[in-house]
């Protein structure tokens, strides 16, 4: 007798109810499987045949047919090998169970072993909501799913444990989350500001950069410190929310990039992409698309070093994600969205050979290289870049100096007062930092003293400034401002002049 079994498949970042049906009809052995399956799906034919019968269970030689459905969703993954498998094994009365509350997830080894599968915690939200009661997932994968409160998890290691368990031999019981599961960080290699030697200046750009979530842009010779400077940054941004640490799982677990230790990404991503990579790794893309390397940089930091070698068209891609906080890719089959809401960090020489400008070593590059050089990053592009600073050559009196600097930790306590005060001040709508602003909230919020009115009047004008660039000066220095609250109670919260000063400082200017 035909068989329904509930389970799912992710579309984009959200999952998707899936009915998986079998019959077993008379006629010549056979196993079909339709419902617009990808390979994996098609070859999940040979799994469930080999794990049903290394499960101690019969399977039938007869014209079986699995239906996934709905049948104009593309299935994809090997998320459906136990559902067809115990689909099969209740339309073979082999198995008597009420299966209608749950919803079952899993890939089979030939022996009959569940294994992790990617997605989880998008496609046990997603029973969640649909009021499924409980979620059969591989005993690998319970901690990420005990992440969505208010559903049964039950853990399982064979498909012979879970036969066992459907006929009421034996008891599962449920997955309890403990504190350490959804407290535990990944193991941060970063540097900590202490050891960095000089570019006082530039610590302090990054400060104000974590302290509002605006993006940075610095130029300099090799070996000035750059990369060693952008890697610090973790260190110095405030730790996720519990609302922003479950979006970037659930990126993290669609792309089967979350570690097996680690249900709940803590720590802020920080990608570094080499300047080789495609577009489609960059943004995301495929023939059903997959989040790319700005979504997995949502809520954390996309550091692209030796900036004007990811190519002109590279980087204008990123324009519209750094605007929009989002990135949409179109294809024949439909349109899927992916957040990109990151904090973009570049580090550039000045030339090619790395010495324009630099006062102990001369530049070998003609001025027209130069200036084709630094043509790589448009405009545009460099609109949306809030801070731009410069890391010169540094002296062999800082690096001597065994003294240490101000330390990571009491960069982040500004870092995060700060950011408590825009939380305050975005109480009732989506913003999470300064750098969200849109013109709105910067009429709204950005109330400037009357010098300082003057004196962004006359940078406007000396400096060419779009509006896009007058409304990123204006949020620039509403955070050096929320700093500057809370080194100094009893502020106004009115941005003043020497904050408007310091704002304008870091628009990038050229250099030829």
């Amino acid at each position: 007798m035909p068989a329904k079994v509930n389970s799912c498949a992710i579309v984009g970042l959200e999952g998707a109810i899936v009915d998986v049906e079998a019959d077993i009809l008379p006629g010549l052995p056979a196993f079909i499987v339709v419902g617009l399956p990808d390979t994996a799906v098609q070859e999940a034919r040979e799994r469930v045949r080999s794990a049903i019968r290394n499960s101690g269970c019969d399977f039938p030689m007869r014209r079986i047919v699995v239906n996934l459905a709905p049948a104009d969703l593309q299935k994809s993954g090997p998320a459906y090998d136990l559902p067809i498998a115990i689909g099969i094994l209740l339309s073979a009365e082999q198995v008597y169970a009420d299966v209608s509350q749950m919803i079952l997830l899993g890939e089979l080894s030939l022996d009959g072993g569940v294994r992790h599968t990617n997605g989880i915690l998008p496609m046990v939200a997603l029973a969640h909501e649909q009021g499924f009661s409980t979620v059969i997932v591989p005993e690998a994968d319970a901690r990420e799913a005990s992440l969505i409160e208010g559903v049964k998890v039950i853990p399982v290691a064979s498909l012979a444990q879970l036969v066992s368990y459907l006929r009421g031999e034996i008891t599962i019981p449920e997955y309890q989350a403990t504190e350490i599961d959804e407290c535990v960080p990944p193991v941060s290699s970063a540097t900590n500001l202490a050891v960095i030697k000089g570019q006082e200046h530039v610590k302090r750009a990054l400060e104000v950069a974590a302290a509002g979530g605006h993006n940075i842009v610095m130029m300099g010779p090799p070996g000035s410190g750059k990369t060693l400077l952008s890697r610090s940054l973790p260190t110095i941004l405030p730790p996720m929310t519990n609302e922003e640490a479950l979006e970037v799982t659930k990126i993290y677990s669609v792309s089967g990039l979350l570690p097996s230790d680690t249900p709940l990404m803590r720590q802020r991503p920080f990608r570094s992409p080499h300047y080789t990579i495609s577009n489609a790794g960059l943004v995301g893309g495929g023939h059903w698309p997959k989040p790319g390397e700005i979504s997995l940089s949502h809520r954390g930091v996309l550091f692209l070093d030796e900036l004007p070698e990811f190519g002109q068209s590279l980087l204008e891609t990123l324009r519209q994600p750094l605007e929009d906080k989002l990135v949409t890719i179109s294809r024949a089959q439909g349109s899927l969205s992916f957040p990109a809401n990151f904090m973009l960090v570049g580090a550039m020489n000045p030339c090619p050979c790395g010495y324009y400008g630099d006062p102990l070593r001369q530049c070998t590059c003609p001025p027209s290289v130069v200036s084709r050089y630094q043509r790589r990053i448009s405009g545009p592009f460099l609109d949306r870049v809030d801070i731009f600073v410069e890391v010169p050559h540094i002296d062999y009196e800082k690096l001597a100096d065994e003294r240490l600097g101000e330390s990571s930790e009491k960069v982040q306590a500004r870092v995060i007062a700060a950011r408590a005060l825009q939380r305050e001040r975005f109480k009732g709508t989506k913003l999470t930092c300064n750098a969200e602003m849109t013109a709105t909230e910067v009429r709204q919020f950005c109330h400037t003293e009357e010098s300082a009115q003057s004196l962004l009047k006359a940078a406007m004008k000396q400096l060419y400034l779009s509006a896009r660039a007058f409304h990123r000066i204006l949020k620039l220095a509403r955070t050096i401002a929320d700093l500057d609250s809370t080194t100094s109670p009893g502020q106004d919260g009115i941005i003043k002049a020497h904050h408007l000063a310091e704002a304008i400082q870091y628009r990038p200017r050229s250099t030829v």
